[in-house]
């Protein structure tokens, strides 16, 4: 089974936006699970300060609840080591959480991620790109 990790603007599209983001954050959850998605401590921290943030403006019952959804669905690891790899902070984040679950893919619309194209044998790709793989292995 594939495994992932989710950058924070796909976790923050599929709970805000819906669309392919959603059904991938679907896809990673119940019996008829499709691939094995983790995140890390950090990540959950940043999408509770994206989602609280002006821009998103969930409330704090909402953002609970997004939080549940996310836990229900993902793995949560710990990572060992810092990364200073992408200039923006949180991207590190992802890649230390990558790297600690062994992860295959990234999953990700952010162009310093995706530019990575790959890290450690990880795949940085888009979320369609994601689902489009996954459809292919049913």
């Amino acid at each position: 089974m594939n495994k992932a990790v989710f950058d924070t603007n796909v976790y923050i599209s599929a709970l805000g936006f819906g669309g392919i983001p959603e059904q991938l954050l679907e896809l990673a959850t119940g019996p008829g699970r499709q691939f094995q998605l983790y995140t890390s401590h950090d990540i959950l921290k940043e999408i509770m300060k994206v989602l609280g943030s002006d821009k998103v403006n969930f409330a704090k019952e909402e953002i609970a609840d997004a939080i549940s959804v996310i836990d229900d669905a993902a793995d949560v690891v710990s990572p060992t080591i810092r990364l200073n790899i992408i200039k923006h902070e949180a991207n590190n984040r992802i890649l230390e959480c990558a790297v600690k679950a062994r992860a295959d893919y990234i999953v990700s619309g952010d162009k310093h991620l995706l530019g990575l194209k790959e890290y450690k044998s990880i795949s940085s790709i888009t979320p369609a790109q994601f689902l489009t793989l996954l459809e292919k292995e049913r």
